[in-house]
């Protein structure tokens, strides 16, 4: 599987960007998908991520109620909703891709050790 991350940008205290992942080959598999950021200095930590179904989701207490994950099969892709985006939320977001077994397609993991494949990362600046 190949993802492909964009949309990040530079936005000022309180505004608004919405994340891309864009995934190509073998998409037929049973995959949760996340997104994870890392600032300059810091390890990478888990923002939020979503069960191959889309029932599940889970997101760092950092950005509940502000951040909204959401996937289009259709498309192949999953997005990152941010909101009320604050200074701290600046970093490089990452996509990644969790390879689930059939009976596994309703967890979640939020350690990026679990995870399969990585997209490259878009830069996200909040600052005034």
């Amino acid at each position: 599987v190949q993802l492909q991350a964009s949309g990040g940008g530079l936005m000022q205290p309180g505004g608004s960007l919405r994340l891309s992942c864009a995934a190509s080959g073998s998409t037929s598999d049973y995959y949760a998908m996340g997104w994870f950021r890392q600032a300059p200095g810091k390890e990478r930590e888990f923002v939020a991520a979503i069960t191959w179904s889309g029932g599940t989701i889970d997101y760092a207490d950092s950005v509940k109620g502000r951040f909204t994950i959401a996937r289009d099969d259709a498309k192949n892709a999953v997005y990152l909703q941010m909101n009320s985006l604050k200074p701290e939320d600046t970093a490089v977001y990452y996509c990644a891709a969790d390879k689930k077994s059939p009976w596994q397609t309703g967890t979640l993991n939020s350690a990026y050790s679990a995870y399969d494949y990585w997209g490259q990362g878009t830069q996200v600046t909040v600052s005034s």
